[in-house]
């Protein structure tokens, strides 16, 4: 389990893996981010059973402020499925530690590429995956439901560092 203070939020923050007891406090955080495109808890449920990463950020009272999840698809790509960060803990750093400890699994892996899908008006995300070394590569129309939001499909190549 990796510790860390989120940036300038005197925050002590610690990673861990994201167990079937997190499900019951990553609900009201994805509701409050998402709406009526959140994930239920069934979906979490399934990308547990099927063995993606995911992983925890915790504070000092062990409440969840963030989690995100990577789906490893053979044989060299991986997806990530999600990172959600609390409101009161963004722009702390939460959500660069758990995009770093995804890229890390990625990069275990040895995937060639890491793909995702963000909102096309979610700006800070895109931001962040950009610092990482994301570049667009498409928009998937409508993809996100009911809303009808575009997505903006992100990749960073790996091949370099794995080649």
């Amino acid at each position: 389990m990796r510790t860390a203070a989120g940036a300038g939020s005197g925050r002590l923050v610690r990673l861990g893996p994201f167990r079937w007891w997190h499900i019951v406090e990553a609900l009201p955080i994805e509701a409050d981010l998402f709406g009526d495109e959140q994930w239920s808890a069934g979906m979490f449920w399934n990308e547990l059973a099927n063995g993606h990463h995911y992983v925890a950020a915790l504070d000092a009272t062990d409440a969840l402020v963030g989690y995100a999840g990577l789906a490893v698809a053979p044989p060299d790509e991986a997806w990530v499925q999600n990172v959600a960060v609390r409101r009161d803990a963004q722009r702390s750093g939460v959500g660069r530690m758990l995009l770093v400890d995804l890229l890390a699994e990625a990069d275990r892996h040895r995937v060639r590429r890491v793909l995702l899908e963000v909102a096309v008006d979610n700006a800070p995300a895109q931001r962040l995956y950009a610092m990482h070394g994301f570049e667009p590569v498409g928009v998937r129309r409508g993809y996100y439901q009911p809303s009808n939001t575009d997505a903006l499909v992100m990749q960073l190549e790996l091949e370099q560092a794995n080649g």
